[in-house]
């Protein structure tokens, strides 16, 4: 087929499987420079995969050998939910774990994509991921249109997805027609780097992970840092302040992906029965959720942490079961907060 009706035909099954976005960009080596100082300024935290793929990172036929074109599609999240910042009693869990595991909804999407890819262009060779590959996906969907990288890091899309989005690409061993970057649409506005509790953005467009609730809730494995414990409030699974906060966000629509849908024990889930659960309870819980990432000693090391800085009386019983468990990282963590509490 020729190109321009080949890339064309993938947007078009792109949009049919139900994707809200595409993009197209030519597979080109990635400058390092800004990854290099970030990786030097040690801002990765324990995120140890950021070094070891750093050279793929920056080159995808290091991915896929041959390869031309990168495909970057955008998958809607957002659900209008009133995230309970001022309730002490509840936890807060980010938007994006509101429904089922985003890798199981797009992964599949994904094999439809390139299964179709492959009904029309039979010789074509691919790769695809849903941020689990050494790709640099905030930056190739910038590059091939689909967004801007916004000053807290996230890809920012338009008014109609915000940055309320998943990203996910496919590496194609073809030439494609491809898509102009994306314009920065930023200007001055810094409500992000301002209202963030912690501190995280050091500057424009850089995150300190180290510093990042998300992090500290999900990728940390080990304790939280004290010095940080008590500027992270309620949260206890990821952060949406920079997203909230940022002016794009006002007026994005509700995705229609069914499988997004919140469930109540996302929206607003209270501390102290989340603290009840054991094991057990929590895999049947979250057993499609992303919240399984921190397992279940993580997720009861981020609700010793927003018990507190509740510090509410009625929190003592059970912190005082969390103080009797085996795991002896969510002991240090409940030691830690039934002194906030007093």
């Amino acid at each position: 087929m020729i190109k321009h009706l080949v890339t064309e035909k993938i947007k078009e099954e792109a949009f049919k499987i139900g994707f809200d976005a595409v993009g197209i960009s030519p597979a080109h080596k990635i400058p390092g420079d800004r990854l290099n100082d970030w990786l030097d300024r040690n801002y990765q935290g324990k995120m140890a995969y950021m070094e070891k793929n750093a050279e793929k990172r920056l080159d995808p036929k290091q991915v896929l050998d041959g390869a031309r074109s990168l495909v970057s599609l955008a998958l809607n999240y957002f659900h209008d939910e009133q995230l309970p910042y001022e309730d002490r009693t509840k936890g807060v869990i980010s938007r994006y774990a509101f429904g089922d595991d985003y890798h199981k909804v797009l992964l599949p999407k994904l094999r439809s994509l390139q299964s179709r890819i492959a009904n029309f262009v039979p010789e074509a060779r691919a790769r695809y991921y849903v941020d689990t590959g050494p790709i640099m996906d905030k930056y190739w969907a910038a590059r091939g249109g689909i967004g801007w990288l916004g000053k807290n890091g996230n890809l920012i899309a338009n008014k109609k997805l915000g940055s309320w989005f998943f990203i996910a690409e496919i590496l194609l061993d073809v030439d494609l027609e491809y898509d102009s970057p994306a314009k920065d649409h930023c200007g001055s506005c810094t409500q992000c780097i301002e209202l963030c509790p912690t501190e995280a953005i050091v500057e424009p467009y850089v995150v300190d992970s180290r510093k990042c609730i998300s992090y500290l809730t999900i990728e940390l494995k080990e304790d939280i840092p004290t010095d940080l414990r008590s500027s992270m409030g309620n949260l206890i699974f990821g952060c949406d302040i920079c997203q909230d906060v940022c002016p794009w966000n006002r007026r994005v629509r509700t995705s229609n992906e069914r499988a997004f849908q919140s469930r109540f024990q996302s929206r607003s889930p209270s501390l102290s029965q989340l603290a009840s659960m054991d094991e057990k309870d929590f895999e049947s819980s979250f057993q499609k959720s992303a919240l399984k990432r921190t397992k279940w000693r993580g997720l009861m090391r981020n609700v010793c942490v927003a018990m507190g800085n509740a510090a509410l009386k009625e929190m003592v019983p059970h912190l005082k079961h969390l103080l009797s468990v085996k795991e002896p990282m969510v002991r240090r963590h409940a030691a830690w907060a039934l002194k906030q509490v007093g």
